[in-house]
């Protein structure tokens, strides 16, 4: 028997563990977990200064999550394949799998950051002790670009983006996606599971905010849906660069960003719709612009690749020794969008009422709580693992050093807030939005 362990890789299609596993011999079942130890108040792994009020996996993410697991098992019961889903820890439930199915092999993608490791550790310690252990594989498959194929080795990836995303887009392709529409197994027999509602999971059941940007369900069907809304109904690809700066409504952008993080569709997925794209309708520089994007993700995964455990530190991977401070009461200022800046109270409550907030936002209200307030970035960054929907360990830990004065911006940027208020909100119709 063959077991897909589904972390960050919600699909079936380019779903390249998925697709392994069903070229194999033997048949395929599916795993997915709700660690409790993602949904419960925690450090963050962080020696910070001050306890947090938040845990690591709020509500907005962890409904999304649920309706992604939903389609994932719906989509896999088109193939006859079995999600079964645990509110456990893999260490306590993979090895009674292994024994119970007469597992072989495991197949999951491949991670490299904190939580996610130390997940595959304790698991290695419980299946040390079977009598006869599956044989795992992982593979990279969250890249736009495969490790395999750039042309640096780990040591090597560029401080600079734009070093990086010149040499890629001179020296690489993209590879091609992969599916398994001819794989269908024999029903199996195997437990039936249920996945946890909101309660189940220590959080608050809610209702979407009528005002959101980011009104979606999670899913590889849902992700699919807005693609076919983005590129091919509206057209509003071609547009991307000149409105992706927006604030209000949902087609300023594409949107994209929640379902690429949880893996509900893949940039190499999303890459080839582009070309197609400019082959049937246009190409221009705001169809190439979501590409650079796409770079720009993977660029943040390469820089934790590289540099580790240090995404996670004060002085960020430049090792700034700056004097940051830590201060609840500026924190709760700051969440409940109470501070004197009118554009990041907005922008704080849109956060705390929806789970989303556009990227230029993000910037602003990051620069003003490290640079303004001067306070420890990584509680911001904190604040964002917990409260963001699209939330990615990579972007959004690497976005932050890079606001912060401690990542991969040469410049050292401190936003002026009240500039770009004036610039991207001159006639307030945001602001009105949210602070009404």
């Amino acid at each position: 028997m063959n077991l897909v362990w589904f972390r960050n890789d919600l699909r079936i299609q380019d779903n390249h563990s998925l697709k392994a596993a069903c070229d194999a011999d033997g048949d395929v079942i599916g795993v997915y977990f709700f660690d409790p130890r993602f949904y419960q108040e925690s450090d963050f792994g962080m020696d910070l200064e001050i306890d947090l009020p938040f845990g690591k996996t709020g509500k907005f993410r962890a409904q999304f999550i649920r309706e992604a697991v939903e389609d994932l098992k719906n989509q896999l019961a088109k193939h006859h394949i079995p999600l079964m889903v645990y509110h456990d820890a893999p260490d306590q439930v993979i090895p009674q799998l292994v024994k119970e199915y007469n597992v072989t092999d495991i197949f999951l993608q491949k991670e490299w950051t904190r939580d996610e490791t130390d997940q595959e550790q304790l698991l290695g310690i419980e299946l040390d002790q079977l009598e006869k252990k599956p044989k795992g594989h992982r593979v990279y498959d969250q890249f736009l670009y495969h490790p395999d194929d750039v042309p640096y080795s780990k040591k090597q990836i560029p401080q600079v983006f734009t070093q990086f995303r010149k040499k890629l887009e001179k020296e690489c392709e993209v590879r091609d996606v992969v599916n398994i529409d001819d794989y269908k197994q024999e029903q199996l027999k195997v437990l039936e599971t249920t996945i946890p509602s909101l309660e189940n999971l220590g959080l608050e059941e809610f209702e979407k905010d009528s005002r959101s940007a980011f009104p979606w369900s999670g899913g590889e069907t849902s992700a699919w849906e807005r693609l076919q809304h983005y590129f091919w109904e509206t057209k509003k690809l071609q547009e991307y660069k000149k409105t992706r700066n927006g604030l209000v409504g949902t087609d300023y952008s594409s949107k994209f960003s929640a379902w690429l993080a949880l893996g509900n569709m893949s940039a190499r997925q999303i890459y080839w719709e582009v070309k197609k794209f400019e082959k049937e309708i246009k190409k221009n520089q705001d169809t190439y612009w979501l590409i650079f994007e796409l770079i720009w993700r993977d660029f943040f995964k390469y820089v934790s690749l590289k540099h580790e455990e240090k995404i996670f530190t004060l002085g960020g991977i430049l090792e700034k020794d700056y004097e940051w401070k830590s201060s609840e009461r500026a924190l709760e200022k700051w969440i409940q969008g109470e501070t004197h800046e009118d554009f990041v109270n907005a922008n704080m409550k849109e956060i705390a009422a929806t789970g989303f907030m556009s990227n230029r936002g993000r910037q602003n209200v990051a620069s003003y709580w490290s640079m303004h307030q001067e306070q420890d970035w990584r509680i911001g960054a904190a604040y964002f693992e917990h409260i963001l929907i699209d939330y990615d360990v990579h972007s959004n830990y690497g976005n932050w050093m890079y606001n912060s004065g401690v990542g991969n911006d040469p410049r050292n940027r401190t936003f002026n807030i009240q500039s770009q208020a004036d610039r991207y909100d001159g006639d307030k119709e945001y602001r009105n939005l949210w602070l009404d």
